[in-house]
């Protein structure tokens, strides 16, 4: 392996290299920075996140940055408002002993007027997010005519928000002889589509395998009942005393539900999300990287940018849609090296997930047994007697107290001084678990069976069939499958019934349950309500034959007609058509408003 030194690197920067910290290149930064230093080629990286990507394009461009002169030189286009301004800082760094570097952050939420003054001031290096730069483009504010290098840091992000219209616009406005550098922890057909367009016989460099995740990323999941996730996130929680992760959620309210249950729980732990303003945001990553936080729970917009290189765990309280976003929400632990553990709550309806993952990261999941009252207490026992034997002492404001403390319990032996300290300490646990019930797998000792089960749409269950049904609340409503599961547990008498795939529409859904209980959920949620909504709910009405069946999506599969039972075929069927495609893209369309 190279050192720094041999890579070509002027004194300046190698001083604030050894500054930083760093020992050895990472292997991104040993293939890319040579290229970087000696060729005009065009470059695609492609490594995950967290695997030292923005010193292999960040060093050499601070090197070979001309300060003489006072146009831009450089263009570097991220996701995200926090990844801007951390690029920014780094470049910061690597440019402290190099003469008189100006960069300049450009994104939104910060003040457009000051960003105006500085790019008349003129910079070297632009960091900006493709919604603000194509504002400061269209107010003449921000010329790109000079720039020779264009840098896509996080291009798979960019495209998964929606900014592939602002990138073609940007790329556009860039000189055609321009250098362009791609950075991506996967390639999909969009970046592809990119390279072809706007890259000429790019370098492609590899690091790991192609599209998976972490090497260092164990994954595993827990199988549970819908209604008992919290609380096992919660034994997940108390069984890792060092956890430090993130949370994840499909939705805001859940988001927020969730960390507000765990800050009541006396959790260190607290909600990112797109409902908070900037300035909140802000103030919860930072928290959230100095350790005040010890759980994040957020949205996979609101997390991204953050970027934290020591977290021990990563969690899904729900399974993404997208498959790909597992990949990135489980590529933000193990990284520089570190072991990193990505665990998921799984129900029966999410059955066939974990197959479609286990191809996806080419890795095996394995399920893991819910933790015990018993193993949990044990745990957290043992990591407190290891804070305690290893606790600095040597305060001398302490020997002042100790003759009266000594006195007030020298009652006590030493067998009941430790019975009474360890009580004190381990009151919680001792009353959530001492006589709590101890959860269990809805198909405990069945795992095979369950790795084995249908896929998505099988209209089966493991001893009978599923019968479809229509109810009345849909994503407008705030009605998720969490909730659907609620509103069945609360309105039946207790049973476990299984529950099949569930169609979220807008305004409307659809749900599987086992055929054998179709009658009894009609009867019950049909005398309920939700948000002081009446429900409404019966058996969905099918022109077709079984459109369950099958893998491709009842959403194409099915005719409109057959969506609501009292609607007929309009042209208000195309309005639910439209509507659901804008649903999909809903958080993109806002996120890229948001940063504009």
């Amino acid at each position: 392996m190279k050192n720094f030194e041999d890579l070509g690197f002027t004194p300046g920067i190698l001083k604030a290299i050894r500054e930083l910290g760093f020992e050895q290149p990472m292997p991104v930064q040993e293939n890319v920075i040579p290229l970087m230093l000696s060729d005009e080629c065009d470059i695609i990286a492609l490594a995950q996140t967290g695997t030292g990507k923005t010193a292999a394009f960040g060093l050499p461009l601070v090197q070979a940055t001309d300060t003489e002169s006072n146009n831009v030189q450089s263009l570097i286009l991220c996701p995200t408002r926090e990844l801007c301004m951390q690029i920014t800082n780094d470049l910061a760094d690597y440019s402290k002993h190099t003469g008189r570097l100006k960069i300049l952050a450009v994104y939104g939420g910060a003040s457009i007027d000051n960003q105006i003054r500085a790019l008349k001031k003129g910079v070297h290096i632009i960091v900006a997010t493709p919604g603000r730069l194509i504002d400061l483009i269209g107010r003449g504010a921000a010329k790109l005519s000079t720039v020779t290098t264009v840098i896509l840091d996080e291009a798979d992000e960019m495209l998964n928000m929606g900014f592939l219209d602002s990138i073609n616009e940007i790329l556009e406005e860039v000189p055609s002889g321009r250098r362009t550098l791609l950075f991506s922890a996967t390639m999909s057909k969009e970046i592809a589509t990119i390279a072809r367009k706007y890259m000429s016989d790019p370098v492609e460099i590899t690091i790991g395998t192609k599209n998976a995740t972490a090497e260092n990323v164990s994954h595993s999941y827990y199988l549970v009942h819908a209604k008992d996730k919290y609380k096992v996130l919660k034994r997940i929680a108390d069984s890792e005393p060092g956890i430090y992760g993130i949370i994840f959620c499909r939705t805001r309210k859940e988001t927020q539900e969730v960390a507000s249950m765990l800050i009541e729980d006396g959790y260190n732990a607290d909600a990112l999300h797109g409902d908070l303003s900037q300035a909140q945001r802000d103030t919860v990553m930072q928290k959230f990287r100095v350790r005040n936080l010890q759980l994040l729970v957020a949205t996979d917009v609101a997390a991204r940018g953050l970027d934290v290189d020591d977290l021990t765990h990563v969690i899904n309280f729900s399974l993404p849609e997208d498959l790909e976003v597992y990949t990135h929400r489980s590529g933000r632990t193990g990284r520089a090296g570190k072991k990193g553990i990505s665990l998921s709550l799984v129900n029966l309806r999410e059955k066939y997930i974990i197959n479609q993952l286990e191809k996806k990261v080419k890795k095996a999941f394995k399920a893991l047994p819910i933790p015990t009252g018993s193993e949990i207490c044990s745990k957290q026992l043992l990591n407190w007697i290891k804070k305690i034997e290893t606790v600095v002492t040597e305060h001398q404001e302490i020997e002042n107290f100790l003759p009266e403390i000594e006195e007030k319990l020298s009652n006590l032996d030493r067998e009941e001084l430790i019975r009474r300290v360890v009580s004190l300490q381990f009151d919680r646990f001792l009353d959530d678990y001492r006589h709590g019930e101890e959860l269990k797998s809805p198909i405990e000792g069945r795992e095979d069976e369950f790795r084995k089960g249908g896929r998505k749409g099988s209209g089966k269950s493991y001893e009978g069939t599923f019968k479809r049904l229509f109810i009345n609340l849909g994503k407008t409503d705030g009605f998720f499958p969490e909730q659907l599961i609620e509103l069945i547990n609360k309105n039946t008498t207790g049973k476990k019934i299984p529950i099949g795939k569930i169609d979220l529409l807008k305004t409307f859904s659809f749900f599987e349950v086992d055929t054998d209980h179709a009658d009894e959920i009609i009867n019950a949620l049909n005398n309920a309500k939700f948000n002081d909504r009446r429900v409404a709910v019966e058996i969905a009405q099918e022109k077709t034959d079984d459109h369950s069946s099958g893998d491709r999506s009842d959403r194409k599969k099915a005719k409109w007609s057959d969506r609501r039972p009292d609607r007929k075929r309009s042209g208000k069927n195309e309005s639910f058509r439209r509507d659901f495609k804008k649903d999909k893209k809903h958080g993109k369309r806002e996120y890229k408003k948001n940063n504009r």
